[in-house]
């Protein structure tokens, strides 16, 4: 595979390599082919909209968490629209309408607020679901966590209410974040255990997000029997809606030192920002892999790596390295497509990485690039 021309890339700039997306892309269609399940893009993870033509090829359509993410899978996707939100606002309702096939209730005074205003939209069948929550997760990170202890997300088993089903089509859960098939196959056990009877009289079971199909480890043949297993069991058709696993391994952030600094160890700081341009850094926490670089100590030369912010906590993390690092130098951080563009912002003013594609025939193209009036606009 040919590698890629970093110095051809704007500083800092998110660089999405085509090949690799083809890759995921690929994997997941061959889930969907065995199953005959259903998977969709999660915009909350991944919502590069160039990439949408070649995403279309290979997925059924998109989900949303919000009516903007809704619009711009309607208007830029062109294929089926999923909305869960965990409630629904009165002024947005009506416009929610226009772009969505299926949409997924938090509670059952949502639902029934919305219910007639959903079954009587002109010109196409929406599909009403509810999202419940099984009780059981695996995922170490609360933030994460859909079903940590009094979590808002998904209607709990004592607060469920089969007599009020009545135009209800589909279950949806989530209870995974970065996780393989065992968990799967352990959660729904309890999601069994505690909603099984209703499915029968249901079209379809939504699993959510948070499944790494496209890791590399990751146990597809377990998937693909767990997704069988379910349709067969309950007559339904399975909905899987992977945000991560989308565009897992498939971008960099192309950054650049723009000076090292001494205060007890060498610090350098870059022309990014983990809490602008990187936010899971913080918050989950997380550490990238840079290309060249390894952990502390491990290679001759070590750097603490910071961003450009006034934030005292804006640190990337400490790496070593071959070579003294110096003013210029590029430094390139990968897996960075996914939970990258949807969460930046521009704290102190700091402006956006430049989003960029890579293939082998045009080399790096740049998509978009901002600038002040990016920022203005966004304020008042």
């Amino acid at each position: 595979m040919k590698a890629i021309d970093w110095k051809a890339a704007p500083s800092p700039s998110y660089v999405v390599d085509e090949r690799l997306l083809l890759r995921n892309f690929e994997i997941l269609k061959s889930v969907q082919d065995r199953t005959g399940c259903d998977i969709l893009l999660a915009l909350k993870g991944f919502s590069m909209f160039s990439t949408f033509p070649m995403a279309r090829n290979y997925l059924k359509g998109i989900t949303s968490s919000s009516l903007f993410e809704a619009r711009l899978g309607y208007e830029e996707f062109g294929k089926e629209v999923h909305a869960y939100a965990p409630a629904y606002a009165e002024h947005e309702i009506d416009e929610y309408l226009k772009y969505v096939d299926h949409i997924v209730f938090n509670s059952f005074d949502q639902l029934h607020k919305y219910k007639e205003k959903v079954q009587s939209v002109e010109g196409k069948h929406v599909s009403i679901g509810l999202r419940v929550n099984p009780g059981y997760s695996e995922v170490e990170t609360p933030l994460y966590d859909p079903c940590y202890i009094n979590s808002r997300l998904g209607i709990p088993v004592d607060s469920f209410r089969p007599d009020e089903l009545e135009g209800v089509e589909g279950i949806h859960f989530h209870a995974m974040c970065e996780q393989g098939s065992d968990v799967l196959e352990r959660i729904l056990v309890h999601f069994e255990e505690k909603y099984g009877e209703y499915l029968h009289q249901m079209k379809w079971v939504n699993f959510g997000g948070g499944h790494h199909i496209t890791r590399e480890d990751y146990d597809v043949e377990k998937l693909v029997t767990l997704i069988n297993y379910m349709q067969d069991k309950y007559d339904v058709k399975v909905i899987l809606e992977p945000g991560e696993a989308i565009a897992l391994n498939t971008g960099y952030l192309v950054t650049t030192v723009l000076d090292i600094v001494q205060n007890g160890m060498e610090i350098a700081i870059l022309d990014t920002s983990a809490t602008c341009h990187m936010p899971d850094v913080l918050e989950m926490p997380y550490r990238p892999h840079i290309i060249g670089a390894s952990t502390p100590n491990d290679k001759p030369y070590t750097y603490r790596l910071g961003g450009m912010t006034c934030l005292a906590g804006d640190v990337i993390g400490d790496y070593s390295f071959d070579e003294p690092l110096k003013a210029g130098d590029k430094i390139v951080f990968t897996d960075m497509a996914h939970y990258t563009m949807v969460k930046t912002h521009m704290f102190n003013g700091v402006n956006l990485p430049s989003i960029c594609l890579y293939n082998e025939e045009e080399g790096v193209k740049v998509i978009r690039q901002f600038g002040y009036e990016d920022y203005r606009n966004r304020l008042s």
